[in-house]
């Protein structure tokens, strides 16, 4: 569904991505795992083509995309719930579900999003429906963020730090949220640093550090190896 292969990425001068490979399968939950500044942000930004790379090659759906414009990276099925949420504050929970609308494509079966369904996965935002974005909790906004980008109907769907500042509980509740579309048959790419919600989400982990990968296996391998959760994310 999606392969990253050498990726290299700048801030001007600055090299953050040091040939960056890597693969989500189709159906496939994968979890991409590092400290602050190791680069995952701006893997997750040359993918949807806001950081568009330098070098390398990046194919969704077998087709390349590195190079062209976010908008039509958005249309082929790529969905965005990004770093800090950024919903539209002034418009009510139910507009910004809206502006996020698409239909869905034939290929997704029973795996399509309305705002009813998106209702159904967040019961919250159908009590919240009439008020603004910017008056909800820090957790509802994340469910908006979530929902919004499911409301593309994506083939693949990325996640920037969806659990930052939430509580345990609503943790748990994204947590739940993407178990079910993976079940569903949704391609998903966790960026994450809360170790526990990525391994209990993701197939496959990968873990970033100073720009390059340094670190694939499974979820349960990663659970066993303390040595690299200690050295690269600071956990045991």
């Amino acid at each position: 569904m999606l392969e990253i292969a050498d990726v290299h990425a700048y801030y001007g001068d600055s090299h953050v991505l040091h040939g960056v490979s890597l693969h989500v399968a189709a159906g496939e939950a994968v979890a991409l795992l590092g400290r602050n500044g190791a680069g995952k942000t701006t893997l997750i930004r040359s993918v949807v083509g806001f950081t568009p790379p330098r070098a390398g090659r990046i194919s969704f759906d077998g087709r390349p995309i590195e190079g062209r414009t976010a908008y039509a990276i958005a249309r082929l099925g790529i969905g965005l719930v990004p770093q800090g949420r950024r919903i539209f504050a002034p418009l009510s929970v139910s507009e910004n579900l809206m502006l996020g609308a698409r239909k869905p494509t034939a290929r997704q079966g029973t795996r399509q999003f309305t705002r009813e369904r998106a209702y159904e996965l967040f019961p919250r935002l159908r009590e919240r429906a009439l008020q603004g974005g910017g008056t909800l909790s820090g957790g509802e906004q994340q469910m908006l963020a979530v929902a919004r980008a499911l409301m593309t109907n994506p083939h693949l769907l990325l996640l920037d730090e969806p659990s930052e500042g939430l509580a345990p509980l609503i943790v748990r509740e994204i947590g739940r949220v993407l178990i079910g579309l993976k079940q569903q048959g949704l391609s998903i790419l966790l960026v994450e640093q809360n170790v526990p919600l990525a391994l209990r989400v993701a197939d496959r982990v990968y873990v970033m550090n100073k720009g390059q990968i340094v670190y694939e296996g499974s979820s349960a391998a990663l659970a066993a190896d303390e040595d690299v959760k200690r050295r690269f994310l600071g956990v045991s």
